[in-house]
């Protein structure tokens, strides 16, 4: 019988993403025929797998993305928090479940549901550039060379980090549409704020080919047919004249 490594025996039958079970291992909180698990340990379907005491399925599920409209005051996990509402609160799936990325408990618009970790790990890989544009409102008018800032890149001291050049597009006096392919901790509100900026709304609008569209907060939908299929063959199309993001 085939040896593979834990992380991804978790993510074939939808426990967890790859990360999350490397996470889950260093924590003790995955135990293999009854001894704490290593991070990079190989496991088969012989062996008995707890993770916070339940016992895995060997049986690998059918593989599920789903996209959500997020609603803002909801946040991204699948953890229990008194007082909070999470995302897997909003959809009526059978199975087990875990959001692709983030987006902010300020912020609305579409998120990727799933319990797939070889497209968890693609689709959140920085390698991949893969676009995710949202629409913003702030708090006061916009200036060409607002747009013009946003565009070029920002230095953001408080994660040492530059922003990767990335399209903006005005469309009001104080609305913007902003295409980012990178996903730095609350990005586009760090940006706007080393600009002199507030932002009062934040949407995501689409993640590479999927869009929002017409979904309205908390409704949910299966990503199915040729809809799925540009979005996965899209995963392994490798970035060309992207512009090397700076440190």
């Amino acid at each position: 019988m085939e040896e593979i490594r834990l992380n991804k025996y978790l993510s074939d039958r939808g426990v967890c993403s790859r990360r999350e079970a490397d996470r889950l291992a260093e924590e003790g909180r995955i135990l293999v025929n009854g001894k704490p698990a290593s991070p990079g340990q190989k496991v088969t379907d012989r062996d008995e797998i707890r993770v916070n005491g339940t016992a895995v399925d060997t049986k690998v599920p059918e593989k599920v993305i789903i996209a959500l409209y997020k609603p803002v005051g909801v946040v991204c996990t699948t953890k229990d928090f008194p007082g909070e509402e999470n995302v897997l609160s909003l959809v009526d799936y059978h199975g087990r479940l875990y959001p692709v990325g983030r987006l902010d408990k300020d912020s609305e618009g579409l998120l990727f549901l799933t319990n797939d970790g070889n497209f968890a790990a693609e689709i959140t890989k920085a390698s991949g550039h893969h676009e995710k544009e949202y629409e913003v409102i702030v708090n006061h008018d916009l200036t060409d060379s607002f747009v013009k800032r946003m565009e070029k890149g920002i230095y953001l001291s408080e994660l040492q980090k530059t922003t990767a050049a990335c399209k903006v597009k005005k469309t009001g006096d104080r609305k913007f549409t902003i295409v980012l392919t990178q996903g730095l901790n609350r990005q586009i509100r760090r940006m706007a704020e080393s600009c002199g900026y507030e932002v009062q709304s934040l949407r995501r609008v689409r993640i590479m080919n999927v869009q929002l569209a017409k979904m309205k907060p908390g409704t949910w939908r299966f990503i199915t047919g040729s809809e799925r299929t540009e979005l996965l063959s899209g995963l392994r199309k490798k970035p060309s004249g992207r512009r090397k993001e700076q440190a």
